[in-house]
């Protein structure tokens, strides 16, 4: 297949499974079927814990079923091979919300990403326990939902951010610097499409003030995380990290500016490597085809 017209319709295949011969095998047959070009393919054999991943990208053509059949008939190859497996339609442009409490430089930072292209999404809301950053979500045209938030009416604040993200079929929320704790009950409901950003090489210098604390230790090395959220305060699945070096001259403020900076670069990049379905969770890991 030459045409492009034939590849109008892409799909991603994303699945795990028990590591055995053939799985490779059984998927190219299947596409070559159903009369699918592959475009894109990566697989890992985890040989600690014996599970294969995959992650495939092809075209269909002409008389290839739409998804949901497609779907329905993937579903022997997936049972003989007891996969954890996901079929998503690579032109469909996932819907995010972001959540922020006073620091912007990560909501700017992704919303400027949408606004010229570079990451494609459509961020749905703006939800903030504060109105610090609600100019900003007006300029791009976002809606913006201002709940504050107490001790005493966490459980209804946090009811009311499930509400919207109900409301609005938000498939990922992504934590940009949201500075409060989410409940087990509201990181279960999450599980698996809830992303934060963290201001170290995790898991140092948690809490207030991280770059202060950094520079009285007399780091070398700072750097930001990236991870699915989970009741493990800072604990979940680590999707992306990066690194810079520092020394003793630099002053805690000029800490928290390269901080800001790489926060940014691996929020935006752990959004991304999400919303194009590169990531799969291997338990308490990630396996990410970037």
């Amino acid at each position: 297949m030459t045409d492009r017209q034939q590849f109008d319709r892409r799909y991603i295949l994303n699945l795990s499974c028990p590591d055995q011969m053939g799985i490779v095998a059984g998927v190219a047959s299947f596409l070559a079927q159903q009369e699918c070009n592959i475009l894109e393919s990566a697989q890992f054999d985890d040989e600690l814990s014996g599970r294969f991943f995959m992650r495939t990208v092809f075209g269909a053509g002409a008389s290839t079923p739409d998804q949901a059949n497609l779907a329905t008939a993937f579903g022997p190859i997936a049972q003989r091979f007891a996969m954890d497996w996901r079929l998503h339609d690579q032109n469909a442009k996932p819907r995010v919300l972001l959540m922020v409490s006073k620091p912007g430089h990560c909501l700017n930072d992704l919303l400027y990403r949408v606004s010229i292209g570079a990451l494609d999404v459509e961020v749905v809301a703006v939800v903030s326990n504060h109105p610090d950053q609600k100019s900003r979500a007006d300029f791009y045209g976002v809606p913006y939902h201002h709940l504050p938030i107490t001790p005493e009416t966490k459980p209804e604040q946090e009811a009311q951010v499930l509400q919207i993200v109900e409301e609005t079929d938000a498939e990922l929320v992504v934590l940009a610097r949201y500075m409060q704790i989410l409940t087990p009950e509201t990181c279960a409901k999450l599980a698996g499409r809830a992303i934060n950003i963290h201001h170290s090489f995790l898991p140092g210098f948690k809490g207030a003030k991280p770059y202060h604390q950094a520079h009285a230790r007399g780091v070398k090395i700072i750097g930001a995380t990236a991870h699915y959220v989970t009741a493990d305060l800072d604990e979940g699945p680590i999707i992306d990290q990066e690194t810079t070096r520092v020394s003793h001259a630099h002053p805690p403020e000029e800490l928290e500016r390269l901080g800001r900076d790489l926060e940014n670069l691996v929020l935006a990049r752990a959004v991304r490597y999400h919303v194009q379905h590169r990531v799969i969770l291997n338990e308490d890991r990630t396996v990410v085809f970037a």
